[in-house]
Formats: structure tokens, sequence, C-alpha cells
């Protein structure tokens, strides 16, 4: 069976919800009903009012990914084992949820840099001395 390559604004909706709900483009294209990624890509450069509402569902999406970051931080389950009948500290997936979340961060803020990004301080409060010597002095 072919994969839908003709854009409609339901395909269009159902992307653009499921991107909203966190979603990577990449498991919402994986299905045969979908269409593929670049078909994705090509109705965005065709399509402005599609190119608006994809726009808006990543800045969602965004909003969504961070606040899964709260949720796998409060998740306590399975971060202690019982070995030999002595519960011990399970690193793997303390270090998986690390991972889950740095992941997230790193996505937020690409997706919407000016709220999740890193913040740059460009200001300079200090002052600096040039001494010129020579010919340069004369300047």
């Amino acid at each position: 069976m072919a994969r839908p390559s003709d854009f409609t604004q339901g395909k269009a909706d159902v992307i653009c919800m499921a991107l909203s709900e966190g979603r990577s483009l990449r498991s919402i294209c994986h299905g045969d009903e979908m269409p593929t990624a670049r078909t994705v890509h090509n109705w965005l450069n065709v399509n402005e009012v599609f190119f608006q509402q994809y726009a808006k569902a990543r800045e969602i999406q965004a909003d969504t990914i961070f606040d899964e970051c709260l949720d796998i931080a409060d998740m306590q389950e399975d971060d202690v084992k019982v070995v030999d009948g002595v519960d011990q500290t399970n690193h793997d997936v303390i270090a998986r949820a690390k991972l889950r979340i740095d992941t997230r961060k790193w996505m937020a803020g690409k997706l919407r840099p000016k709220v999740y990004g890193d913040k740059l301080d460009v200001n300079h409060a200090g002052s600096f001395t040039v001494n010129l010597s020579g010919d340069d002095a004369k300047l």
C-alpha cells in the first residue's frame, strides 16, 4: 500500500496534535497510513498555513517535554533494588532517568530557546585600560 503524499488538513491536524503531545515526527510518520517525514517537510515548504500550525505544535511540544522532566525526576519506581535481601540503589535506573531529563531539557532549549535555552549575559559592567606607546600613542 502506498503511503499518502497529498496534503490533507486532517493529516496535518493529526501530526500537529501528536507533536504537541510530545511525540517525535519520526514516530508519528512510522505507520503506513501516515505520510513520510520527507513528505511532511515538503508540505511545510509549500503550505504556509500548515507551516504556522506545525511551528505552534513544536512550541507546545517543547512545553510538554519540559513538563515530562518533573514527572521523570519524581518517579521513584525501581530506584532501589533488593540484592541478597539488601536494598541497593539502582544506579542504572537513576542514570537512565538523568539521561531522559537531560535529553528533554536539550530538546526544549532547541525548540523554544527564548523560554528554555541557556541564558547568556552579554552585558559588560567592568572597565579596561589601553596603554599606547610609540607611534600608536600619537593617534
